[in-house]
């Protein structure tokens, strides 16, 4: 078997990892991608395409993880070339899944849980060939939510609208307590009902919030729009704090 990435960060890195098997083997390409990603391609040992097209061509599987903001983008120009699955794991709106049906046979939906580079992270999919990916299984835990597309895209909105909503909180009182030099007893007193490990996972919750403020942003644009019909107000405050750091 064949398994193509488009995007090669994080989750497409811990893919590769976690699937180690003499029967699959991984592409990519490196058609417009930094110097950093085709380096860090080049240490995975990852097989080199010339194109995305041709890598979409050849793929039993392929896996779109770039951005929220591309994935109907990168389906509309590569979908109609696949005739395996086509597996999305960017962190987008039921509204796009739907719009990046129309451009691809076989669609899944699918969303890692989980810290992106853990060993045991969980795939949640959805949509009618969503049970041709059970194979995955024997690498990482699999949960087949139905066969509607969106479903995952709701539960990955959801997800999204705790833990970002959380960490534009968490930022905004751990900088009030660095202005009265209290942040270590400010987590000591949090730790108290939050558990030992709060300070440790709090900073890494923190680092790779400011790291990553833009594409978290992204996802916060993506929850407003599918649930325009709900209040939402944590969630606007949340894209306002992120536009500020």
């Amino acid at each position: 078997m064949i398994i193509g990435l488009i995007g090669f960060g994080k989750v497409c890195r811990n893919i590769v990892n976690l699937i180690k098997s003499d029967d699959i083997e991984f592409i990519t390409s490196k058609e417009n991608r930094s110097k950093t990603t085709c380096d860090s391609i080049d240490r995975a040992g990852v097989k080199v395409e010339s194109s995305f097209r041709d890598v979409a061509i050849k793929s039993d599987l392929l896996i779109s993880a770039a951005s929220p903001a591309s994935a109907v983008e990168i389906a509309e120009k590569y979908g109609k070339y696949v005739d395996g699955i086509y597996l999305d794991l960017n962190n987008i709106s039921p509204q796009s899944t739907l719009k990046i049906e129309k451009h691809v046979n076989k669609f899944v939906d699918g969303a890692i849980i989980g810290k992106i580079d853990s060993k045991n992270p969980i795939l949640y999919i959805s949509g009618k060939n969503a049970e041709e990916l059970l194979f995955l299984d024997d690498f990482l835990d699999v949960v087949v939510v139905s066969d509607k597309i969106g479903d995952v895209a709701i539960l990955k909105l959801l997800r999204s609208t705790y833990t970002k909503t959380l960490s534009a909180l968490l930022i905004e009182s751990y900088q009030i307590a660095q202005d009265y030099n209290l942040e270590n007893e400010f987590f000591d007193v949090i730790s108290a009902t939050e558990g030992d490990d709060f300070k440790n996972r709090s900073l890494s919750r923190i680092r790779n919030t400011l790291a990553n403020s833009k594409r978290k942003s992204e996802e916060l644009n993506e929850i407003i729009e599918c649930f325009s019909q709900n209040e939402l107000i944590m969630v606007k405050a949340a894209l306002d704090k992120f536009s500020r750091l």
